[in-house]
């Protein structure tokens, strides 16, 4: 089968093309991955032209000789679905989870994605705690980038924030959201700090940046990103008509949604304002 027309290949870019179109990937911002299953590996094998091998920049043993398709680093997501020989590639790691090579794309040279070693660590975080998860998304989704401007980079108060602007919300993120201060991306600091809050959460704002994402396929991670970016837009627009709302959802309303939708809400985000 020629690699492109894989549907593991065909999905990442749809996705990826989804992404611009909403306007999250200016030039070359955002990146995104797959962890490979073993029978969509197979099914590409005969396409692979393996590179040397290269140091991650941190180590995930938990994620030895997986296989996965990224994002290159600098390639445009606009670009993606468009040209993804040059746009994208597969990567193998190596058994120890140090090393990684490139077996397919980026035709005209590159790397994969500069934010590797925290699609890394945040796969291998998930892994543990489910191994049906597979993507990892990071977009610079401009309103909720703009509410870490405004809002305290507190778990509970973006949470509640959120939760309160649409109703799906406490239904789509249930376990609630996590804040990384600024940091300077690409880094192994980034990582650590992203990976420890992904194993309470699958969402991860990253102040002044953007959002990062994990999930078991691409329909749900993506759709996971644009709820809280669409609740992020609503409250900028609440905010910009007024600085205290007259009514919202309240704590108890959020128990009874809890308890139909059959979800658990943790009772630290309903707190009393």
């Amino acid at each position: 089968m020629k690699f492109t027309d894989a549907k593991f290949v065909k999905d990442f870019c749809a996705m990826a093309d989804d992404g611009w179109k909403l306007g999250w990937h200016e030039r070359n911002g955002g990146n995104l991955s797959y962890r490979v299953k073993k029978e969509e590996v197979e099914s590409v094998k005969e396409n692979f032209k393996a590179g040397e091998w290269k140091p991650i920049g941190t180590n995930v043993p938990g994620l030895k000789n997986e296989y996965f398709l990224v994002t290159g680093s600098g390639k445009f997501f606009r670009n993606v679905i468009l040209d993804p020989e040059d746009s994208i590639c597969m990567i193998e790691l190596d058994d120890k989870g140090e090393n990684y090579r490139i077996v397919w794309g980026l035709v005209n040279g590159g790397r994969p994605t500069s934010e590797l070693p925290s699609h890394l660590m945040n796969h291998e975080v998930k892994v543990k705690i489910n191994p049906d998860y597979r993507v990892i998304y990071h977009a610079h989704t401009t309103n909720m980038i703009a509410l870490t401007f405004v809002l305290p980079l507190e778990d509970k108060v973006f949470t509640r924030e959120l939760w309160e602007m649409a109703t799906e919300c406490p239904v789509v993120f249930p376990d609630g959201v996590g804040v990384v201060n600024w940091m300077v991306p690409g880094g192994r600091d980034i990582a650590v700090a992203t990976s420890k809050l992904m194993e309470k959460y699958d969402l991860a704002v990253w102040a002044h940046h953007g959002m990062f994402a994990a999930g078991p396929d691409f329909d749900i991670t993506f759709g996971l990103m644009h709820t809280a970016e669409k609740a992020a837009e609503i409250l900028v627009k609440v905010l910009s008509m007024s600085p205290k709302k007259l009514q919202t959802i309240t704590p108890d309303n959020f128990r009874s949604l809890a308890k139909d939708f059959n979800v658990n809400l943790p009772e630290e985000f309903l707190y009393e304002k």
